[in-house]
């Protein structure tokens, strides 16, 4: 977690480490680590403080789903005291913890924890304790605050049609955002948002890291959710995948986290599913066309352009990261490249779910071209439904650099199916693709086609 509190946040920690004689650490409502106290004591060295639970949480800086399910059922959510929690190996916690809520005004903001001992501390320096939960409560309350009550600032910046107009709105949102203005930041944008009802649009309390956050149109019908995350350093863009990550997972249902087990984003090329069938059906070219030669594929082929390779488009929202500026100066282009993003990874699954600027390859120029600009009469043909498997073809091979071994083998299909392929290719586009020129045009006008 991000914030300007977090000195703040490690000296109340300390306290309350002092006060119990105890190490404590604070993390927020979901289970993310926001600071531990250094106490020192023989206890610390104590092997069996670290069971799974406690070393995970300190390493990863969050908890998982199942861990955070588990401590939720002993009642914290609701509790407006200390909660004590039995030792239970069987799900990771070798050693029993007290948990004390940190609230605001009635709202539980996040979890103060400790080790509990035999026979621990006191019910006076656990009351003393909860004092400080409280000063913590409120630090907690005022940041979530803060990126809660700024979504009509940043809606102005992000929609302004004039120069003028995104000035003066930039100046009200730097008004509003105080010292923290000036510091580095990134945007988050979150395609397609699920619903257009405003009672579903996201907080910026349920985010971390959160600024500021809002939804826009997107398309013709479709929501997406911007949001304003401010880091520590412009090198460090973890709080923003971490964000897009968790909006991810509200967007697909709750279905699962759309971040990897350290809480960052699920990147990389999709998963595929082999053939599971033996005989004839598995050893097919799959997706082939009537006609072809080059007899058996591999068993592993892939079954259809969202397969293994992650070509193809997403079957699921997806979300882009923009490169991090210092101040608010130029964050309309930084909201540009976000949404940039965010369409390069919705088109190509393998850059997703979650794809930032700088990684986004040809995509970075294809998305400033206009649709009718990106369309190409000579491919016009290829991209019949009828052809979908020649189009791929061409495409894999391209970027595969025109290497046949390899573009056979990441297709799953003889290389003397791919010749077969390459040449109804050329006889369908009227290109050479011996030549670079009509290789480029190609190459970027099947990429240009899924944005």
């Amino acid at each position: 977690m991000t914030s300007e509190h977090r000195g703040d946040y490690e000296e109340l920690v300390d306290e309350i480490s002092e006060l119990l004689g105890a190490p404590a650490t604070l993390e927020n409502r979901d289970f993310e680590l926001i600071a531990f106290g250094a106490y020192d004591s023989e206890g610390d060295l104590d092997p069996s403080a670290l069971d799974p639970v406690r070393t995970r949480s300190i390493l990863t800086r969050r908890s998982t789903a199942a861990v955070r399910a588990w401590f939720e059922g002993f009642g914290i959510t609701r509790a407006t005291g200390p909660v004590r929690i039995p030792p239970t190996p069987e799900a990771g916690v070798y050693r029993g913890r007290i948990c004390l809520p940190v609230r605001h005004r009635g709202v539980v903001h996040g979890y103060v924890w400790l080790l509990d001992d035999d026979p621990g501390p006191s019910e006076r320096r656990l009351s003393a304790a909860m004092g400080v939960t409280a000063r913590i409560g409120a630090l907690l309350a005022d940041e979530a605050q803060h990126g809660a009550d700024l979504s009509r600032e940043l809606r102005a910046v992000l929609t302004a049609e004039r120069d003028w107009q995104r000035d003066m709105a930039i100046a009200e949102l730097r008004t509003a955002l105080g010292t923290r203005a000036d510091g580095p930041h990134t945007v988050v944008c979150v395609a397609p948002w699920p619903s257009a009802d405003p009672d579903d649009a996201p907080s910026g309390r349920a985010v971390p890291g959160a600024t500021a956050l809002c939804t826009l149109p997107w398309g013709t019908a479709d929501q997406c959710v911007a949001v304003l995350i401010r880091l520590r350093s412009t090198d460090v863009l973890t709080p923003a995948t971490t964000a897009a990550g968790r909006l991810l997972e509200r967007a697909r249902g709750g279905g699962g986290p759309a971040t990897d087990g350290a809480g960052g984003p699920a990147t990389g090329r999709a998963g595929g599913t082999s053939s599971g069938t033996s005989g004839a059906a598995a050893s097919r070219d799959p997706g082939g066309t009537a006609g072809e030669p080059g007899g058996a594929a591999p068993r592993n082929a892939l079954r259809g352009p969202a397969g293994a390779t992650g070509y193809g488009p997403s079957r699921g929202p997806s979300a882009g990261v923009a490169t991090p500026r210092s101040g608010l100066a130029d964050l309309g282009a930084a909201w540009w490249e976000a949404s940039a993003a965010a369409r390069a990874a919705l088109a190509e699954s393998r850059l997703g779910p979650v794809a930032r600027w700088t990684a986004i390859g040809p995509f970075r120029l294809l998305t400033a071209l206009p649709p009718d600009v990106a369309r190409d009469p000579a491919v016009h043909a290829l991209l019949f439904p009828v052809h979908h498997e020649l189009a791929r073809t061409a495409e894999v091979y391209l970027d595969c650099a025109g290497q046949a071994a390899r573009a056979a083998a990441e297709l799953g299909i003889h290389r003397q199916t791919l010749y077969y392929r390459l040449s109804r290719i050329e006889k369908l586009t009227g290109l050479d693709l011996d030549d670079g020129e009509d290789r480029l045009l190609l190459h970027m006008a099947l990429k240009a086609h899924r944005l």
